[in-house]
């Protein structure tokens, strides 16, 4: 017998995957939308400006499989974002 201890697992998630160091975990979801919606924000308050000049992409995946056993499938690249510089001096 299987017991569950989410009603739903958070299945997606956002990487961003740096040109010299480790992939770092930017967002995790329900949803490719929430991940979408939210990892801008995250991307902003986690990585420092020396962290941004360094990431090559931003991957999109979703897990496959069993909560407790699978794995995470890429399924697209995301829009690295970058903030308008007149929001900087603002």
């Amino acid at each position: 017998m299987f017991y569950h201890t989410e009603a739903k697992p958070q299945g997606w998630r956002a990487i961003a995957v740096f040109d010299d160091r480790p992939e770092c975990l930017l967002y995790v979801g329900r949803s490719s939308t929430q991940v979408r919606g939210g990892f801008t924000e995250a991307y902003f308050d986690l990585l420092d400006d020396e962290e941004r000049d360094h990431v090559r992409s931003i991957s999109l995946q979703r897990w496959q499989g069993a909560p407790d056993s699978g794995r995470w499938i890429h399924q697209t690249n995301l829009t690295v974002p970058i903030r308008a510089k007149l929001a900087r001096t603002a």
